[in-house]
């Protein structure tokens, strides 16, 4: 089945009109759950009440409403959003291009493939070849599910993208986050930290991470459904870290000895229960819910 368009319209610059189609280029492998009834499994609705009349109120008296002021709203229909116009309602029309470099991904909300509309395959080519060209993006205004977005058009894979961005004034200035004024660093800190960096330096491989939290808690999923018990980890207390030359001490040490270990919960270097339990998860070794931390270390380095 073909994916359904989330947009359509037209890319513009200049005088030059190409007919479009946006696409999600994204997808999360999130777990969905639902609400259900223990007693049953009977899935658990839920009632729209007015809090005022504490009752529940009907789809056809339920408006959108905007509080202009506290206590006074103003109520809006699907006529009020239609008279909405501004630029991007169909069109996107590119203002400016830009080195794509020069754009600082914290602006970037979501990404879109865009494909040509039928018998627009010729202008597609043309814009899409020239940006390749240029190495510079496009930056206009899109209108998508009631909302104007910032747009950066760019080239990725042979395929027109386009990045959903936030205005400038969406994003927080990061200088909001510190205090006042930073410590100085120690030379010596930084020498260590540049080492520490720089032993870890590798090239980027998007495939090799995975997201072992889902892969997990579908084990957990998989052990219920087969009747399992499953019992919750009991982390050990922390010990407080070692001061920051001595971390990066050690952590240089094993540098040395290969990659450096991420550090664990209870500060001594060593894999944590919890880790094992991760990774026996992961090897789906038998009865691993019952074993003691070094029951599971040897099925885990049997099983490896």
């Amino acid at each position: 089945m073909a994916p359904r368009a989330l947009w359509t319209g037209s890319i513009t610059f200049g005088l030059v009109n190409v007919p479009v189609r946006v696409f999600s280029a994204v997808h999360e492998h999130r777990l969905s759950f639902h609400l259900v009834h223990a007693t049953d499994d009977g899935p658990i609705g839920y009632q729209k009440i007015c809090k005022l009349e504490d009752k529940p109120v009907p789809n056809d008296e339920i408006v959108k409403a905007f509080e202009y002021e506290k206590g006074e709203v103003v109520h809006m229909t699907d006529d009020d959003f239609a008279a909405v116009q501004v630029e991007g309602q169909h069109t996107i029309d590119l203002e400016d291009f830009v080195p794509y470099e020069e754009i600082d991904p914290v602006f970037f909300a979501h990404t879109y493939l865009v494909g040509p509309q039928d018998g627009a395959e010729r202008p597609y080519a043309l814009l899409m070849r020239a940006m390749e060209e240029s190495g510079l993006a496009g930056i206009g205004k899109f209108v998508l599910r009631g909302r104007q977005y910032l747009g950066c058009l760019r080239v990725r894979n042979g395929i027109l993208t386009l990045e959903q961005m936030y205005f400038a004034d969406e994003v927080d200035a990061p200088e909001t986050v510190l205090p006042d004024a930073l410590p100085d660093v120690a030379k010596r800190e930084l020498e260590m930290g540049l080492s520490l960096i720089r032993s870890f330096a590798s090239e980027w491989e998007l495939e090799k991470y995975r997201d072992t939290y889902r892969d997990a808690l579908c084990a957990i999923v998989k052990e219920k459904r087969e009747g399992r018990e499953v019992h919750r980890v009991q982390e050990p207390e922390e010990e407080s870290p070692p001061d920051l030359i001595e971390a990066l001490r050690r952590s240089l040490e094993q540098a040395e000895r290969g990659r450096p270990k991420r550090p664990t919960r209870n500060g001594d270097g060593a894999t944590t229960k919890s880790e094992l339990e991760e990774r026996a998860r992961e090897l789906d070794i038998p009865g691993r819910s019952k074993m003691s931390k070094a029951e599971l270390a040897e099925a885990v380095a049997s099983a490896e």
